[in-house]
């Protein structure tokens, strides 16, 4: 048999690629474990690469084994191809799913009325700080507006930073209160 793998096989001879496909079953099988990781895909293949050869080309093949090598190759590249279209597709479908798109939105800009409510919280924001007892307007204002620490906003109004701490909280107080009206 070793001479059948090495001369030129006729698909229509006696000894064709399905002779040839029975005498390499086992090192194919061998082969495509290897490269798949799992033996029940590499069964599939092999019942692919049987199928294939009743369409084979009627043209004389000079090497029948590397032949049904290669075949079991492009079969596995085309499977991992298809896996990876296949996870593509589902990772887009789910994300479409649940809302995180990978696509950007049409407009990224709020709305009208989005923009009309946020003006209208800061309007009550502003007013809310303006009517802060003077020690909590002057510390939030140095802190969340000037961006200085509580050491910082301490030292430049001369209060420990304790008392930095209690200015916020009355800050923050008031805000929460005019945020929920």
């Amino acid at each position: 048999m070793a001479s059948a793998t090495r001369r030129a096989v006729r698909p229509d001879s006696s000894q064709g690629l399905e002779a040839l496909y029975r005498v390499h079953r086992a090192a194919l099988q061998r082969f495509l474990i290897a490269r798949t990781g799992d033996p029940n895909e590499a069964e599939e293949i092999l019942q692919d690469v049987w199928i294939r050869l009743g369409h084979a080309a009627q043209a004389p093949i000079a090497n029948g084994r590397a032949y049904l090598f290669r075949m079991a190759q492009n079969l596995v590249v085309d499977r991992l191809r298809e896996k990876q279209r296949r996870m593509r597709r589902e990772r887009i479908w789910l994300d479409d799913l649940s809302g995180t798109a990978r696509t950007e939105p049409a407009d990224a800009s709020p709305n009208a009325e989005q923009l009309i409510l946020d003006r209208e919280e800061t309007t009550r924001l502003l007013s809310t700080v303006e009517t802060l007892p003077d020690g909590a307007r002057r510390v939030f204002e140095l802190h969340k507006v000037e961006g200085l620490s509580h050491a910082e906003v301490a030292m430049r109004l001369g209060i420990s930073r304790s008392g930095v701490e209690k200015h916020m909280a009355v800050a923050i107080k008031y805000l929460r209160r005019a945020l929920l009206d």
